[in-house]
């Protein structure tokens, strides 16, 4: 899903993006690290694999 740049964004955000837990119970998360409670997470099976996002 796209979604359109926010024009009060000064460009200090700072997005990254993991895989956390071990074993089965692996959830991939996205998050601006600059902002408290700006992420977001789904199971890892689930997330889009790098060719998908291109």
């Amino acid at each position: 899903m796209a979604v359109a740049p926010n024009p009060e964004d000064n460009g200090d955000s700072r997005i990254v993006s993991s895989v956390d837990g071990d074993g089965r119970d692996q959830e991939y998360v996205i998050a601006d690290i600059t902002e408290d409670g700006a992420w977001l997470s789904m199971d890892a099976g689930d997330a889009p694999d790098l060719s998908s996002w291109r």
